[in-house]
C-alpha cells in the first residue's frame, strides 16, 4: 500500500514536470528556444517537441496507456541528454538523468490503478 502512495506521488511529480516543460516548450519560452538553438532546432520544432511532452504527461496518468506517455516522455528526455552530450555539455547531461530514472523508476513500480 505505502509503495501505491509513493509511485502515485512519483507519477503526480512527473506529469507536473511534464506538463511545465512542455508548456514552456509549446508557448515558445526565450529560455527553451535558447536551448534547443544550440542544436538548431527551430521554434516549430521546439513546439511540437512541447505538443508531445504535454502528451506523454497526460498519458502516464491512464493505466492503458501508462508505459507509452512513460517511453514518450523517457525517449525525450533521452533525446535532450544525448544533445548535451553532443555538445559536451556534461553538467546540462547531468540535470537530465534523474527525470529520466524518475520515469524507469515509475514503470518498474507500475500504475496504482492497474488491477482496479
Amino acid at each position: 500500500m505505502i509503495l501505491k502512495i509513493i509511485n502515485t506521488l512519483l507519477i503526480l511529480i512527473a506529469v507536473f514536470l511534464g506538463l511545465k516543460h512542455g508548456w514552456a516548450m509549446l508557448t515558445a519560452k526565450p529560455d527553451m528556444l535558447t536551448m534547443f538553438g544550440k542544436w538548431n532546432f527551430s521554434k516549430n520544432a521546439v513546439m511540437i517537441n512541447g505538443a508531445v511532452t504535454i502528451l506523454a504527461s497526460l498519458l502516464i496518468l491512464y493505466p492503458k496507456t501508462f508505459v507509452w506517455g512513460n517511453f514518450l516522455m523517457a525517449a525525450g528526455i533521452l533525446m535532450i541528454t544525448c544533445l548535451q552530450l553532443l555538445n559536451k555539455d556534461l553538467k546540462g547531461a547531468s540535470i537530465e538523468v534523474p527525470f529520466l530514472l524518475l520515469n524507469l523508476i515509475i514503470i518498474y513500480l507500475q500504475h496504482p490503478l492497474k488491477n482496479i
